[in-house]
């Protein structure tokens, strides 16, 4: 897929406020400070789409983006380590969940994860609830340009040990990313795709 055109359409905190189109929708989720907005601004080949900071919890909203005015990029507020009052995060969590389980233009999550990092007890329970919703998802690992190759397989298949033990039977499609090599853009853009015709077919 070729990215000719990202543009911003709205950011609210209640889902009632989305588009009402009926364009499917992606959405970009992560614990704080894995690299959503870097990711993301990769993906579409736009610098300053999604806003980075150095500072977590930097998005608080739920940010419609229309790419090649085909379909939506969502990008989700970050769950976990956000520098953000109790209260606040507690109004995260609900228009969140909101989104998830009343949102019925979205056809994949995509759940962003810091591969450096051993299976996280919060992100497993962020995907578990995606599984119970019947919601699909993929995992995106993100950052694999800090790691040696032999310790990101190392820690992919943690990762897969870790959930086929637990609640999973299989480990849920993955894609492993950097944002500053620029890996695994082509390989999301063609998964995005596949659905989109998929969808095209079946409806």
């Amino acid at each position: 897929m070729k990215i000719k055109k990202a543009d911003f359409v709205t950011s609210n905190t209640d889902v009632s406020n989305c588009p009402k189109d009926d364009m499917l929708e992606y959405a970009f989720i992560g614990r704080s400070n894995v690299g959503k907005s870097s990711l993301i601004n990769m993906l579409v080949d736009h610098k300053n789409l999604a806003k980075t900071s150095g500072k977590p919890g930097k998005t608080q909203l739920i940010n419609h983006f229309i790419i090649n005015e085909e379909w939506h990029l969502v990008d989700l507020p970050g769950y976990g380590y956000a520098q953000v009052s109790k209260s606040k995060r507690k109004t995260f969590q609900k228009f969140i969940k909101d989104y998830f389980l009343q949102r019925k233009q979205l056809v994949c999550t995509f759940v962003l994860v810091d591969s450096r990092h051993e299976p996280q007890k919060i992100d497993l329970e962020f995907m578990q609830f995606l599984g119970e919703s019947g919601i699909p998802f993929c995992i995106v690992f993100t950052k694999s340009d800090k790691l040696k190759p032999s310790i990101l397989n190392k820690n992919l298949q943690l990762y897969n040990t870790t959930m086929t033990q637990t609640v999973w039977e299989n480990m849920p499609q993955y894609f492993v990313t950097s944002a500053t090599a620029k890996s695994g853009r082509e390989e999301l853009l063609t998964y995005i795709e596949t659905v989109n015709q998929d969808a095209k077919e079946h409806f």
